[in-house]
């Protein structure tokens, strides 16, 4: 279902609000667990760039982490320049320092998890943020009109899986966290939920999309994550002097009412998932096709 347009116009004001918050809970965000130095790529979202990511990258370095851009300017979809320079930041980081974690924001999540696919070895946690990987129609969220006008640039829809089949491909290969916020004014949140399996979660928090990349509900929840020790995954816990942040989430998959919102039948999920018998074909370079 997509968000309403008071939703999407109620965005700015929120995001300057949180901006706000994330001022005045600085000093309690430099109480989360430490990282272990390992190097974390962080991926915008439509139409953004570095700059967007600024403060949470900044975040991560000063809890110890190396956090690193994706340095290819505006996020304007899945271009050639964009897909290679992101197999060519992994290749590098990975060859100099090891496996990395990913964080994506809104469509920079639907690029990082098809990374990770394309990458298993070479990355070791990911982290979506207001990611609709799960989304049926493009015109399901309020920035499809921005993504269809650089649709030209793409790349050829071969190299591209359609939304739907999200639910037809193998699980993630490795930890998996899902950041959604019920009052997301750009994509429906139905969209950004995982399928609880071994080490994938979903986590909600209270933040407009464009504000999520500073909300200290989010900060506090990637940094947390990523200090999990690898092998030794365990869902997350909110310290419950910040348990208010964390309403209980919303797991995959969702009721039949639900489902219908964002354009699945409940009887032809069911049914696909037992015609595939378990079988799954990611192909090595799709991106996914939603948006954000």
């Amino acid at each position: 279902m997509r968000p309403s347009l008071v939703q999407g116009l109620a965005e700015l004001p929120r995001m300057a609000g949180e901006f706000g918050e994330y001022a005045a809970y600085r000093r309690i965000l430099r109480k989360a667990r430490r990282g272990d130095g390992h190097h974390v790529l962080v991926l915008p979202g439509l139409m953004a760039g570095d700059y967007t990511t600024a403060i949470l990258r900044g975040y991560l370095d000063d809890v110890g982490y190396t956090a690193h851009g994706w340095g290819v300017g505006r996020n304007i979809g899945p271009t050639r320049e964009i897909v290679d320079s992101m197999r060519g930041t992994i290749e590098r980081l990975t060859e100099d320092h090891g496996p990395i974690s990913v964080v994506g924001w809104s469509l920079g999540g639907l690029y990082a998890r098809q990374m990770a696919r394309a990458y298993p070895d070479r990355i070791r946690q990911v982290i979506t943020m207001g990611s609709p990987f799960r989304l049926v129609k493009r015109s399901d969220t309020l920035a499809s009109l921005i993504l269809e006008r650089y649709s030209h640039l793409h790349v050829s829809a071969e190299e591209l899986d359609l939304p739907e089949q999200e639910h037809l491909r193998d699980p993630m290969p490795m930890p998996t966290t899902s950041i959604y916020s019920q009052t997301d004014g750009v994509v429906p949140w139905q969209a950004c939920l995982n399928d609880l399996y071994m080490t994938a979660e979903n986590i909600e928090v209270k933040a407009c999309h464009i504000g999520m990349g500073h909300h200290p509900a989010t900060l506090w929840a990637v940094a947390d994550r990523l200090a999990q020790p690898r092998g030794q995954w365990g869902p997350f816990q909110a310290p419950k002097s910040l348990a208010r942040w964390y309403p209980e989430p919303k797991n995959w998959p969702l009721s039949a009412e639900d489902l219908r919102l964002i354009g699945i039948d409940a009887a032809e999920l069911l049914d696909d998932e037992v015609r595939d018998d378990g079988v799954r074909d990611d192909g090595d370079v799709s991106l996914g096709a939603g948006t954000g």
